[in-house]
């Protein structure tokens, strides 16, 4: 093997199939340790990449960086990757004195413990890794698969997710604090159109508890675009909405809309939080995160139908998901493009429906058009783009009010991917729900959308707001509460 100049302490990571088709930047963000892939994780590469999807993208990613490095040695031997990663300093990640590690192909043909003499693809994967932690190397096994997971846990080898890309679900990020101030302050916030964030940075501090475990060690501080609920320390009725202007040390005032967007009234105070953000023209990205019912998507495509058909700010409406079934999947749908996407995209075409009806869109001026009608209308006129994420890729998007729903089935990767379609004057919106991931390979801390919020946060040309409150019905509402 060669050798990368290192201690004894360097481990070996052993990285499973799916570790490098969720980032194929995985093979370089393990700074200055050894990064060890089976024969068996190149086999299942091969199988997988004649895919037409993003996982057989992935696949000829990663096997186009493995045949690079092939050109600066052996890859049996071990190469050390060095400044081979594909976007240095971006997705590469060395140790702080700035040396790599190797990386290296096992091929031979390791022995295995009873409990996975199987041949089965993951028993081989596994093997590899028992191997170099029978023989005391500090060999780590690293899956996106639950149960490989526990297979190899089971046989006393270390074992982990794959971390690079997770982020604390349990803490992320809401968009907005909640903080008890002097009723002066509110009053002065409406009086004079604007208030200094500091006083509420003091009180945020002053409130802060650092025993509590469920806080940040750290007080809270208003980014960019967030809002604050503001609350008087004498009067709870005597409370104020105020959101921080990107780039300034000031918060303004935040009324719900006076009149309906697209026939819509917010109903509760994360819903006014979410149509501002949503119709204000200077932020360009904007993530909804809330449970089934809260409105993250109707907000979304009520906001989207205003600025694109009212008042013509953007040339079109994007809407798109990606093909990601709920349960067993029914295999091939009949007909053209067009009537298979039809099926996929039906959560979309039901809000599009209450917004073109009368209840949806009240003082709309009435044709006598169904909703379906009006709807294919405004396809054909190329108004209205209704897509699978898979067309997604090499396109650039200019001039368009763009939103991907269920984006928590979406890999970090692919998130960076659709954000990199952008192109000028495009405002792009990312919602979904952090607790139905379809994903098998994801879940709450990994998801693409999660870790957007986390990434993305503070930046002044990007808001997000957390919506909590279910208003589909009453029903709907009890259900996500209680089951």
């Amino acid at each position: 093997m060669a050798s990368n100049g290192t201690t004894a302490s360097v481990k070996q990571f052993v990285l499973d199939t799916n570790v490098l088709l969720h980032n194929p930047n995985a093979l370089f963000v393990f700074q200055e340790n050894d990064v060890v892939i089976p024969f068996a994780v190149i086999e299942e590469l091969d199988k997988l990449k004649r895919q037409e999807d993003d996982i057989g993208r992935n696949a000829r990613e990663v096997i186009r960086r493995l045949d690079r490095l092939r050109a600066k040695g052996p890859l049996t031997n071990g190469v050390n990757w060095g400044d081979a990663s594909p976007q240095a300093g971006a997705a590469a990640s060395t140790a702080s004195n700035g040396t790599t590690g190797i990386i290296r192909i096992a091929v031979s043909d390791e022995a295995r413990p009873h409990a996975i003499a199987d041949d089965t693809k993951d028993n081989r994967i596994i093997a590899v890794a028992w191997e170099l932690h029978d023989k005391g190397e500090r060999a780590v096994f690293v899956s996106k698969d639950l149960n490989a997971r526990i297979k190899s846990d089971a046989l006393g080898i270390p074992t982990e997710d794959f971390q690079n890309q997770k982020v604390d679900a349990d803490r992320l990020y809401t968009g907005y604090v909640t903080v008890s101030i002097e009723g002066n302050l509110i009053d002065q916030l409406y009086d004079e159109r604007m208030l200094p964030i500091e006083p509420i940075h003091e009180a945020l501090a002053a409130n802060h508890d650092p025993d509590d475990p469920t806080l940040p060690a750290e007080p809270e501080t208003v980014l960019p675009n967030a809002f604050v609920l503001l609350k008087d320390a004498q009067d709870e009725n005597h409370t104020g909405l105020a959101r921080r202007l990107a780039d300034t040390e000031h918060l303004i005032p935040i009324s719900p809309p006076r009149k309906p967007i697209f026939g819509l009234l917010a109903r509760n105070v994360q819903q006014t939080m979410a149509l501002d953000l949503l119709m204000d023209d200077e932020i360009q990205m904007i993530t909804l995160l809330g449970s089934a019912g809260t409105g993250k998507t109707l907000l979304a495509l009520a906001a989207g139908m205003a600025k694109v058909f009212q008042e013509g700010r953007f040339d079109k409406l994007l809407v798109a998901r990606p093909i990601m079934p709920m349960g067993r999947d029914i295999g091939f749908l009949p007909g053209d493009k067009d009537e298979k996407l039809f099926a996929w995209m039906q959560p979309i075409f039901d809000n599009l429906e209450y917004l073109m009806s009368t209840r949806g869109a009240h003082g709309q001026a009435a044709d006598s058009h169904t909703n379906e009608q009006r709807i294919d209308k405004l396809i054909a006129d190329g108004k209205l783009v209704l897509e699978p994420l898979t067309y997604i890729r090499g396109r650039s998007i200019p001039h368009q009010f763009m939103i991907v729903d269920e984006a928590q089935n979406l890999t970090p990767h692919e998130v960076k991917t659709i954000a990199s379609r952008v192109g000028e004057g495009t405002k792009l919106v990312l919602t979904g729900d952090i607790g139905q991931i379809d994903n098998p390979y994801l879940d709450s801390s990994s998801n693409g959308l999660s870790y957007a919020v986390e990434k993305m946060k503070g930046l002044g040309v990007v808001g997000h707001v957390m919506l909590q409150r279910s208003e589909r019905s009453s029903l709907a509402s009890l259900a996500a509460e209680r089951l």
